[in-house]
């Protein structure tokens, strides 16, 4: 397959960048690109928002990638180093060719190895066999000391040198801040006007928010491209908050974090054998227990599919359209796997179905600034 790098220097993968003026003059609803059944790279592209930006319809969530305080046991070296680099190939082998990122993922802001420079490694390594198209979404974190539009050109300009590259398909706020929020939007509009990101989101947007932050960039003649939330199956916050039938109404992609609920809903996870780690203290054994009806059922559809459990789950958000998930991948196993959720639907029922067992479970706890 012939790629291109849409991240960096060279043309970019996705519809033709236009001015920024002229990109912004109508702000159409997301739309998909019609598909057939083919390859991933050639049917399974969806547009975000009204930006003219197209991504696979399923990305991969690098949040793991150096990370030492929430995933990998509380270490990193070099076998986890190969596993995401094996991760990252197995993705574009796959065909998806989206990946999430941002500056305070791994090390953070201050370390030498984080997310964002794995992810700009990668795709150098990759670049040396092949020409490869990449879509990369980053994130500005809204810390208390940051202040003004500036902060955030300021943020993005560092994490671009760190994936180097010259712009990014995606840029988000990544959480609301506790003050200064105008003058983060309008560092957004900055950006995108002056070339450095083809297109602007927000991250745990509750509906009001995305309302005032939707308009205060379009006012700007920017299109609020994506608000990036939890939702699964068994944390369907947006579908009950206003978030999701906000974001189909005003035409902004709904971005999907931790979609198969760190590995809950995989059927990895038992009573028994519950996650280790921060994890474990979400998802406990009780829980897991309460959890196996709704397991037993999503494994008992995908045998009908001859899907895994996990493929099951990720098919069931897209479903829900204008969706889409952007999973963690630690390895190349799993990546591979993630793609399997693409090419074929869960009917309609089937849907329902799993949304009515999933009722039975208490939702855990979201990121707690979704109600700021």
């Amino acid at each position: 397959m012939a790629l291109q790098v849409a991240g960096g220097a060279g043309c970019c993968g996705c519809l033709p960048l236009l001015g920024p003026w002229s990109r912004a003059a109508a702000f159409p609803p997301p739309r998909a690109v019609a598909s057939d059944g083919a390859a991933v790279e050639d049917g399974s592209k969806t547009v975000l928002g009204g930006s003219g930006v197209a991504v696979t319809k399923l990305g991969i969530g690098a949040w793991s990638w150096g990370d030492t305080t929430y995933w990998n046991d509380f270490q990193w070296d070099d076998r986890k180093l190969k596993a995401a680099k094996g991760a990252f190939d197995a993705s574009i082998d796959s065909g998806i060719t989206f990946f999430d990122t941002a500056e305070v993922y791994g090390a953070g802001v201050s370390g030498a190895i984080n997310s964002e420079s794995l992810l700009g490694r990668f795709i150098k390594e990759r670049k040396q066999k092949e020409v490869v198209e990449v879509a990369i979404a980053t994130k500005f974190a809204a810390l208390p000391w940051r202040l003004g539009r500036g902060s955030v050109l300021s943020a993005l300009k560092s994490s671009l040198s760190r994936l180097g590259v010259s712009s990014v398909e995606s840029y988000q706020l990544h959480w609301p801040g506790i003050w200064g929020n105008e003058g983060y939007l309008d560092g957004l509009a900055d950006a995108y006007e002056q070339g450095l990101v083809k297109s602007v989101g927000v991250s745990n947007y509750s509906e009001k928010r995305l309302r005032d932050a939707y308009k205060r960039l379009k006012d700007r003649g920017v299109p609020l491209a994506s608000n990036q939330v939890n939702y699964s199956l068994i944390y369907r916050n947006p579908e009950e908050n206003g978030v999701k039938a906000t974001c189909d109404e005003l035409g902004i992609t709904l971005i999907a974090y931790s979609p198969i609920a760190q590995g809950a809903l995989t059927g990895k996870y038992t009573p028994a054998n519950p996650p280790t780690g921060p994890r474990g203290r979400i998802y406990t054994s009780d829980f897991l227990s309460k959890l196996q009806p709704l397991i037993n059922k999503i494994k008992e559809i995908g045998g009908s599919y001859d899907k895994t459990s996990t493929q099951v789950v990720l098919n069931w958000l897209i479903c829900q359209g204008n969706v889409v998930p952007i999973p963690g991948a630690k390895n190349a196993e799993q990546a591979s796997e993630f793609a399997g959720a693409l090419g074929w639907s869960l009917t309609d029922q089937e849907v329902e179905e799993l949304r009515s067992l999933a009722r039975e479970v208490k939702p855990v706890m979201g990121f707690p600034v979704e109600k700021l």
